[in-house]
């Protein structure tokens, strides 16, 4: 149900979908990457899904509904200014959360194609890594490494923000990214809801199946090294 008098939808099927599939990806590739040995293939397999996600949610920016559009959501200096005043939120992202939501794809965009390049020196390889100059591929790799942090940090900032909305400003944010659903006084009067069925479904469809094969045909370009001592 999109649209009732107790609900207004706010975040279609394929933006929520996006959401916890990506943040199942950095779970995965978190957990994979310091466990090691074998479970390495698995830290390649999440970081190549991450990739495909994040450039399906970049395509869905521009090409999805309402409130996944970043021209719906991403504003400028004077709007965050006004919201930090006390300015009333507008429905989806917020000035702020808007900011979270480019720096996240951002990190997450830069984690999963420096790690294309990137090597553990023992059995696991990115698929471009060798196609580049060593010395480029060892860039990477230190940026890889570092960018974990940043990762780490703006996950930590998403979580405190969520806790902090949920107990000062008595405001559910996951709840609606899991139901897709708003309550009306959650949001300023008169929001119209988002677009969410089966037009939409399909149009996300294409977008992702797109997303897929680009990874796929960058998977196909690797070249395995040779890390033997012989």
């Amino acid at each position: 149900m999109q649209h009732t008098r107790s609900s207004i939808r706010i975040w279609d099927l394929p933006t929520r979908l996006c959401h916890w599939a990506l943040a199942a990806c950095v779970i995965g590739a978190y957990i994979s990457v310091k466990l090691g040995g074998l479970y390495m293939d698995w830290h390649v397999r999440f970081g190549l899904a991450t990739l495909g996600l994040v450039v399906f949610r970049l395509a869905w920016g521009l090409a999805g509904p309402r409130y996944a559009r970043f021209a719906t959501f991403v504003r400028g200096p004077g709007a965050i200014r006004r919201y930090l005043q006390g300015a009333a939120a507008p429905a989806g992202h917020n000035p702020l959360g808007a900011l979270s939501v480019i720096a996240m794809l951002a990190v997450l965009g830069f984690q999963a194609a420096s790690g294309l390049f990137t090597s553990d020196d023992i059995m696991t390889q990115g698929p471009l890594y060798a196609r580049v100059d060593e010395s480029l591929a060892e860039w990477f790799g230190r940026w890889h490494h570092t960018n974990e942090w940043l990762i780490i940090g703006l996950v930590a900032l998403h979580l405190l923000a969520v806790f902090w909305y949920a107990a000062v400003r008595r405001k559910r944010l996951v709840r609606p990214m899991i139901t897709g659903d708003a309550l009306p006084q959650d949001l300023p009067a008169g929001t119209p809801p988002a677009q969410d069925g089966p037009a939409v479904w399909l149009r996300a469809a294409l977008l992702a199946g797109a997303a897929a094969a680009l990874v796929l045909w960058i998977r196909s370009l690797e070249i395995v090294a040779d890390f033997s001592f012989s």
